[in-house]
């Protein structure tokens, strides 16, 4: 029977590096440069993919023998279940104030009516719609009226509530590239129960790779006019639901998400839906914690839905101070 070897040779200690090189980049991320072709941005924005290294490497030192590579394979292990693992873990039980559907329902989506169904199904308290075409509003509307006599559609996006609405303005998220009729943004109180909150509902630009790195100047210019507008927002209590184009690791997003609380539990990758490697359909709170996400079955989108419920934190309340805190 063959010996194991301490470092199974030449290829062991580079099969030992990949391993070093894997939990370096779990951990330190946000070292990657992202000057000229984004490649920080990209990294982060399948930060969790890279969990998948571990597999192939694991068989190499197997077949290498090689108890260093072995031993430095457990780094990358616990360096994605230190950043990832909280995701894997069941839902927390216990109470919420608020469940909320987040869904991109498609410019060309088939069957909006069924999509609207599919989402109040849920029983959400609030339906927040990107790429809401003047076409199929009437068939959102109409399924959704019911349950939601609420709402308020600002350019392709919209809100549905439970709740009555105040305060519904169009939020100015759109990059300066961008021509004129561009609207993505709203921003509406929500007067709950508990109290008021903020609610704002936003598409951000798309982003593309390309030969020259990740395009994701717009929709970073986009973050950072909304992250301005939700640190200016004078209700304590907000929640961001919205098409980002991005994922919550991702740094051209962390104008919102050094603000706001992100999912605890529940990976709900969204986006293809046909094969999801990424949730870029997002929940995010202030002075509050999104303890659970999850997908809800596809629609006619090329999103998955998304439910996440909401809880307040109980120092918060409905009335700001004098500065708006």
């Amino acid at each position: 029977m063959a010996r194991w070897r301490g470092a199974g040779g030449a290829r062991g200690r580079v099969l030992a590096l990949l391993a070093l090189v894997t939990a370096a980049v779990l951990t330190f991320h946000s070292a990657v440069p992202d000057a000229g072709g984004r490649l920080g941005s990209l990294v982060e924005a399948f930060l969790p993919w890279l969990g998948l290294a571990v597999a192939p490497l694991l068989v190499a030192a197997l077949v290498r023998r090689s108890a260093v590579a072995l031993v430095a394979l457990l780094l990358p292990a616990l360096a994605w279940l230190g950043q990832f693992g909280g995701l894997l873990l069941p839902a927390q039980s216990g109470a919420h104030h608020l469940t909320v559907v987040q869904h991109n329902v498609g410019d060309e989506n088939p069957d909006p009516a069924g999509t609207a169904a599919a989402l109040a199904a849920a029983a959400p308290d609030l339906v927040a719609l990107e790429e809401v075409t003047p076409s199929a509003l009437p068939a959102y509307q109409a399924v959704l009226a019911s349950r939601y006599p609420h709402h308020a559609v600002e350019g392709t996006v919209g809100l549905w509530s439970k709740y009555p609405l105040t305060g519904v303005r169009r939020l100015d998220i759109k990059p300066a590239a961008i021509g004129e009729g561009w609207s993505r943004g709203l921003r509406a109180a929500v007067r709950t129960p508990e109290g008021e909150i903020a609610v704002y509902v936003a598409h951000l630009p798309s982003v593309r790779i390309r030969p020259s790195g990740f395009a994701s100047q717009l929709r970073d210019e986009s973050a950072r006019l909304l992250g301005a507008a939700v640190a200016a927002e004078p209700v304590d209590r907000v929640v961001l639901l919205g098409d980002l184009n991005g994922t919550v690791d991702d740094r051209g997003l962390a104008p919102l998400t050094s603000r706001m609380a992100v999912p605890r539990r529940g990976f709900a990758l969204s986006w293809p839906a046909s094969f999801p490697v990424a949730r870029i359909d997002q929940v995010l709170a202030r002075s509050g914690a999104v303890p659970e996400i999850r997908t809800l079955p596809a629609t006619g989108s090329d999103h998955l839905p998304v439910v996440a419920r909401i809880t307040w934190d109980p120092a918060t309340g409905a009335r700001p101070d004098s500065r708006g805190r």
